[in-house]
């Protein structure tokens, strides 16, 4: 679609739709009456302003900023083992990060994003260890109870008009009080051993736990995957009339409903996507290690949403990108790593992240205030 203009609400989008349209010649624009000066509408920005203002660009600038601080600081950050670490810790964040972020741009959050995880790998082994289903039923299984449980948290939401922070944060302890009681009833324990012993446990692995040697690199399927999915994400935000609805429903849903935007349906498939892409990163997760615990992704969701934030998503909602949530997860994944591999107290990770969270929330202010969007 337009890709000059995805993070625009439905108000400044509508505005500009029924606005007359005037051309000039010489390339200047039109004047008012009176030598007013020109119409603000149809004035041009430099491209350096133009690519100042893209909600990424502060999460760009800082991942190239931490991959020249730790490459210096440490040989082993650029070394062929060291990238493949660093990019497989970010590209589980990073998926994450991505669906969280077109949640974030549509308004909403989801704090049962991390448990989310859990839940579904937690599932699988039980189905397929305990039951004796077949692994592959047992993973569509998980990925629709998922769709399920997103659908409802859309829905609560909806219904009940309240925000989603409060809403999601009940299905956090719900699910969480789940993962630990009935994998314990049903067990006898909160972390499944042996899956990797399940019958077809490595057939499914082929898609979720397989690697690709490009040259002296090792792949690790998360990050094929974190690639496709951000790509994904990508081109319905900018390319498609959905990616249009999310801006719109985000900025302003009123007016997004008066220009004919299917709110519902969009804010549904949001909450849906977002848990969806906790059912991969948990059947990633499982088929990498074969293991379940009831703990797996507690306390995760707020590093997603840093990640979203950092890329340039507004906690108001109607601003983002999901490319700038990729670079998020990036930065945090080579922060992570870059602590390790310095040999410095892990416990400065903590520090670092809240610090780029409140360094992001005043980027963004400012690239939203000078792009001219609405709070």
């Amino acid at each position: 679609m337009v890709d000059d203009v995805p993070h625009r609400p439905a108000a400044d989008v509508a505005e500009a739709d029924t606005a007359p349209h005037h051309s000039s010649r010489g390339g200047e624009a039109p004047r008012r009456e009176g030598g007013a000066s020109s119409d603000e509408r149809v004035a041009r920005a430099s491209r350096l302003v133009m690519a100042l203002r893209r909600p990424e660009i502060g999460a760009v600038l800082a991942a190239v900023t931490v991959l020249i601080f730790f490459s210096l600081v440490t040989p082993i950050f650029l070394s062929p083992a060291g990238v493949s670490t660093w990019l497989e810790s970010s590209a589980t964040i990073g998926i994450m990060a991505v669906a969280v972020a077109l949640l974030m741009i549509g308004g909403h959050f989801d704090l049962s994003a991390g448990v989310m995880t859990g839940t579904t790998a937690l599932l699988v082994g039980i189905l397929a260890g305990t039951y004796g289903v077949n692994i592959w039923a047992a993973v569509l299984i998980a990925l629709v109870v998922a769709l399920l449980i997103g659908a409802a948290n859309g829905a609560l939401v909806l219904r009940t008009g309240l925000p989603s922070f409060i809403v999601t944060l009940g299905t956090f302890f719900i699910l969480q009080g789940v993962n630990l009681a009935v994998t314990k009833l049903l067990t006898g324990t909160v972390a499944l051993q042996g899956i990797d012993e399940i019958p077809g446990f490595f057939a499914v692995r082929q898609l979720f736990g397989s690697t690709l040697l490009l040259g002296p690199f090792t792949i690790k399927a998360p990050v094929v995957w974190f690639i496709a999915v951000t790509a994904l994400a990508s081109f319905v935000l900018h390319r498609t009339r959905v990616g249009n609805h999310i801006f719109a429903v985000g900025g302003d849903r009123m007016a997004a409903r008066a220009v004919g935007v299917r709110d519902i349906r969009t804010i549904m498939a949001l909450f849906m996507t977002t848990a969806a892409a906790g059912w991969l990163v948990g059947m990633l997760s499982l088929f990498k290690v074969g293991t379940a615990q009831a703990t797996t992704g507690v306390g995760q969701e707020f590093i997603y949403i840093i990640c979203a934030v950092v890329g340039g998503c507004m906690l108001t909602g109607g601003f983002g990108s999901a490319i700038g949530a990729a670079f998020g997860a990036l930065i945090y994944g080579m922060t992570y790593q870059g602590i390790v591999y310095a040999g410095w107290d892990n416990n400065w990770l903590r520090t670092f992240l809240g610090i780029m969270l409140l360094a992001a929330v005043l980027v963004n202010w400012y690239v939203a205030k000078s792009a001219g969007v609405r709070r």
